[in-house]
């Protein structure tokens, strides 16, 4: 399997993606089952602080697996700060992951409940690291922040990114996005849990200090149709469409879950 050819159907998906990428069977691989009677309270875990500038988003493309609304991180003008983390890290981009039903396109669950989709809001330890490449090598270089969505109402602060879908229908393309800001999408309690684990798409990486959140938002299912309405595939080549990109729940090993919530 070449590096660019993995992706979500049963001869490139995640059941074989440990055959090309070692980090696949490491110790602290993401997604994971919460379940929040096992997760350990931590009182000395902050609340979350970001700072997003809605003039940082620049674009919005569709990279075959995805789409990522990607964010200027040449400076501090979109960051989170303290929750479990000790410096400050730049917004990098943001992206969903989804199924091919309504029922689950959730990668974390929680106490054996699956969600209709995922959206993770990716950072980069930029007090530490000089560069998102740098960062990503490293434990604790990325954090992101992961958010639950559920089959429910419409949502009007997601309606800007579903808009913008049309424009970017095939792999490898892309449409100037911007005045967006991604802490819209948040539920209003920022309760989270947070375990330290890695990327969720290859290659893998181990460097993701996670906090997930605790309170889902919702989404119609008009809205979760239009991710499934994207192509995986680039213009002119046959059309197949992009129905689920979740990587099912990794052991969690011998890691903690705290929670920011008794």
């Amino acid at each position: 399997m070449a590096l660019q050819s993995w992706g979500y159907q049963d001869h490139n998906g995640p059941a074989v993606w440990h055959e090309l990428f070692p980090f696949a069977n490491g110790d602290r691989q993401s997604p994971i089952a919460i379940r929040s009677r096992e997760a350990k309270y931590d009182p000395f875990l902050r609340p979350l602080h970001f700072s997003y500038d809605p003039a940082s988003p620049k674009v919005i493309l569709n990279c075959g697996y995805a789409f990522n609304v990607e964010f200027d991180d040449t400076e501090d003008r979109s960051a989170l700060r303290a929750g479990p983390l000790t410096s400050t890290y730049r917004l990098r981009q943001f992206h969903f992951h989804w199924g091919p039903t309504d029922d689950h396109g959730s990668e974390h669950t929680v106490d054996g409940q699956k969600f209709a989709a995922e959206l993770h809001v990716v950072h980069w330890n930029a007090g530490k690291y000089p560069s998102f490449v740098d960062a990503a090598q490293q434990p604790d270089g990325l954090a992101v922040v992961g958010v639950l969505v559920k089959v429910g109402e419409h949502n009007p602060q997601l309606q800007k990114v579903i808009r913008a879908l049309d424009a970017i229908k095939t792999k490898g393309s892309q449409a100037t996005f911007t005045n967006f800001d991604p802490s819209s999408l948040f539920p209003p309690s920022l309760d989270y849990w947070t375990y330290l684990g890695s990327l969720t798409v290859p290659p893998l990486l181990e460097s993701v200090i996670w906090i997930v959140l605790r309170w889902p938002i919702t989404a119609s299912s008009e809205q979760l149709a239009k991710f499934r309405s994207l192509l995986s595939s680039a213009k002119g080549e046959p059309a197949c469409f992009l129905l689920s990109n979740y990587r099912p729940p990794q052991p969690l090993r011998n890691r903690l879950v705290r929670a920011s919530f008794h």
